[in-house]
């Protein structure tokens, strides 16, 4: 690349870095938490006597119920060397075999009360469903990804280890699973099961992304990246290297699509035209106009921008005559209202492919 090319890109890198970050400055609201159902009880002592540790170490620490029929979850990572909790929802007749459906957070990593249990019905939905509902928490702005160097400040990230072979056998030998496995995640999760497809090829037998761009390796995708990982402290250097490092094509679903036949996939996004959801009434806005006015500004602009990743995507796969389900939103913004909506209608697909 010329000089004056090379300037260039980096000036349209540094702006849309700026409209990025203005709009993550502004923030997302979570919504309020969903209503509970009566705790059920669960023989926590069974399930931490069938636990068998992963190959590489990696195990069940403890475990205790919780509230809506969950069990917590701590699990050592030997890859990040520290102890995670991952919070499940075991199917309802233990005495079959279940497979599971991993739920990954956003950006927050679950922080701030802005993950799936607290935020969705899935307690609900799920109750008569023969399905492990799996929700880790943690890894704020780390792409869920196996970064290249510790980072200063969020650490050891070593999260597609986690979540490729870590995890799975010790949820599998607790909970009587059947080995097949789904996972779905929202905005920047939206993008790392895409990654975790590309990583364990088999795994996941079915993806879902609500709201994510998967391109990570062009200027808009980069500077996604980047305002991401900046806004939790963290140094994108420490991900996948500079700009112009080969990890981050690498690490590019977009570029590698081919690698994603056979696996069920459903994207979902809106437009950022405010939709039903997105008023005073709506969930999470308890009638503040704050609230409703930050949904609106920024998540009407992120949902744009998604959108368009999303029809990028649709016409890849296309190319490659890959089957895929698109549901493009006519209306909507970047919130857990329609997260949940997504979560409702992806389902079938999901279920489908986890039982074949």
């Amino acid at each position: 690349m010329s000089r004056r090319g090379h300037s260039f890109a980096q000036r349209s890198r540094a702006k849309f870095r700026l409209l990025l970050a203005t709009l993550l400055t502004v923030g997302l609201t979570p919504l309020s938490a969903a209503g509970a159902d009566p705790a059920v009880p669960a023989d926590v002592p069974t399930l931490a006597a069938a636990a068998r540790p992963a190959p590489n170490g990696s195990h069940l620490v403890g475990a205790a119920s919780a509230a809506d029929g969950m069990i917590d979850l701590q699990v050592y990572s030997a890859a990040m060397d520290s102890v995670l909790t991952v919070k499940v929802r075991p199917a309802p007749d233990n005495s079959r075999p279940a497979p599971a459906l991993y739920l990954l957070n956003g950006a927050s990593g679950g922080s701030d009360a802005s993950n799936w249990f607290e935020q969705t019905d899935i307690a609900g939905f799920f109750r008569d469903k023969q399905v492990n509902v799996v929700v880790p928490m943690g890894g704020n702005g780390s792409y869920f990804a196996d970064w290249r160097a510790d980072d200063p400040v969020l650490g050891k990230q070593r999260w597609t280890t986690f979540l490729t072979s870590e995890l799975p056998p010790v949820i599998d030998s607790a909970l009587n699973g059947t080995g097949a496995n789904a996972v779905a995640g929202i905005s920047m999760a939206g993008t790392s099961v895409f990654q975790l497809a590309l990583a364990a090829p088999g795994v996941y037998r079915a993806i879902g992304s609500y709201s994510g761009c998967v391109q990570t390796s062009d200027l808009q995708g980069q500077a996604f990246v980047d305002l991401v990982v900046l806004r939790w402290r963290g140094n994108p250097v420490n991900l996948w290297g500079p700009p112009n490092d080969p990890a981050w094509t690498d690490n590019d679903a977009f570029l590698h699509a081919e690698q994603l036949r056979g696996t069920a996939i459903y994207v979902s996004t809106g437009t950022g035209v405010p939709g039903p959801l997105d008023n005073l009434a709506g969930p999470g806005i308890q009638g503040n106009p704050g609230k409703l006015i930050g949904q609106l500004v920024s998540g009407g602009v992120l949902e744009a921008i998604i959108n368009g990743c999303a029809r990028s995507l649709q016409a890849r796969l296309g190319q490659l005559e890959i089957p895929a389900t698109f549901s493009f939103r006519p209306t909507g913004t970047h919130s857990w209202g329609y997260w949940q909506e997504d979560l409702h209608d992806s389902w079938p697909l999901m279920e489908e492919a986890l039982n074949r």
